[in-house]
């Protein structure tokens, strides 16, 4: 072997023999890196955890409008004798302050805007959770009663309540994604939720709180007819159908079954509809034939206003479903009456002089006088 050759197997065995400490000494310079980004990632996840409760304590502060009085009651602060749920057909049309005037019971609105009955069944469990037992429950009904939630409307209001084992469970069944949010810090309050709720919630924490236009769970909608229905109409020819789901069916049977387990009077009730929208319904009497077969079977009253005096009139609705403020004053009055009448067949006693306190104010705050002839 030559000189040259000895002297490369020389060379090649000391490079063989440098490698490695090279590579070591390369980890060993990369941990730092390493820890530093987990230590980022650590911080980072943090302060979201934190910025989630703070949002959610935020959302829990908030006194006033939907959010304040999903907050009363959510926190055990409403305690009335007369429950109206449903969805924003209860919302618009039934106003606690005529009927709570005309009972002498107190009386709050726990209907949610966008809501089907899954979640509207899930709301009573929550609200039966944590309040008094009312007297009596209305049940408001609509074409759609039947169809299950397939996406839950204004997600974030229900987020800073999901360990509460009947929100989480009523969240699980209609939208399972939003439970992420327990797992996942901010994921409801920037993923889900279109409305920019956590910035409520961020005022919340200062004490400031949206306009009032809440009043018991109701908010009147002081708006004027438009346009809209004749555009659906044009858009649908044939007409309309609404699914009628055995699901749904289910869920409406629960409903029953848990007034009647707690002891409470249950009364359904369909509120006015504008009459030409009532017509494009195409299967429009299999729904209500499932509404007598259950009001039937379970003994429940059903109230039907179909045929409301003003249901032609659209000076008392804003759009094909829905009541604007005036319709709703004068529907709460009618609607008032018979309650009161069905009230006292069953022995209790009624009259102005059990109103609350509370509510009274309420109508004097507010600068109308409601009266029920």
């Amino acid at each position: 072997m030559s000189m040259t050759s000895q002297i490369d197997g020389l060379k090649s065995a000391s490079d063989a023999r440098v490698v490695p400490v090279e590579n070591e000494a390369g980890v060993q310079d990369a941990w730092p890196a390493v820890l530093r980004l987990l230590c980022f990632a650590g911080i980072l996840a943090g302060v979201c955890y934190m910025l989630n409760g703070l949002v959610s304590k935020g959302l829990r502060m908030v006194r006033t409008d939907e959010i304040g009085a999903w907050n009363q009651q959510m926190q055990g602060r409403v305690n009335a004798d007369i429950i109206v749920s449903g969805s924003s057909r209860a919302t618009y049309h039934f106003d606690p302050r005529i009927i709570a005037q005309a009972s002498g019971f107190k009386v709050f609105n726990i209907g949610k805007v966008g809501s089907q009955t899954d979640v509207e069944l899930g709301v009573l469990r929550a609200y039966l959770e944590h309040n008094r037992k009312p007297k009596l429950v209305v049940q408001s009904l609509d074409a759609f009663t039947f169809i299950t939630t397939q996406e839950v409307y204004q997600p974030a209001m229900y987020v800073p309540y999901l360990d509460d084992p009947v929100i989480l469970s009523m969240m699980q069944t209609a939208d399972p994604s939003l439970v992420k949010g327990r797992y996942i810090p901010l994921y409801d309050y920037t993923v889900e939720d279109m409305n920019f709720t956590w910035w409520v919630g961020i005022r919340g924490l200062a004490g400031i709180n949206p306009r009032q236009t809440y009043y018991g769970g109701f908010m009147p909608r002081d708006r004027s007819w438009t346009n809209d229905f004749a555009q659906f109409r044009a858009g649908n020819p044939h007409g309309v159908s609404f699914g009628i789901e055995p699901r749904g069916i289910k869920v409406l049977e629960d409903l029953i079954l848990l007034c009647k387990q707690n002891g409470i009077q249950l009364v359904f009730v369909y509120s006015p509809e504008y009459e030409p929208m009532q017509k494009m319904t195409n299967n429009r009497s299999q729904i209500f034939a499932e509404f007598r077969k259950l009001s039937e079977q379970y003994g429940v009253p059903f109230w039907d206003y179909s045929n409301w005096e003003y249901a032609n009139d659209t000076e008392m609705f804003y759009n094909s479903q829905h009541l604007n403020a005036r319709g709703a004053e004068i529907f709460s009055a009618q609607f008032a009456q018979q309650l009161t009448r069905y009230m006292a067949e069953l022995g209790w006693a009624v009259g102005s002089k059990k109103g609350t306190s509370e509510q009274a104010a309420d109508l004097a705050e507010n600068g109308r006088s409601y009266h029920v002839d």
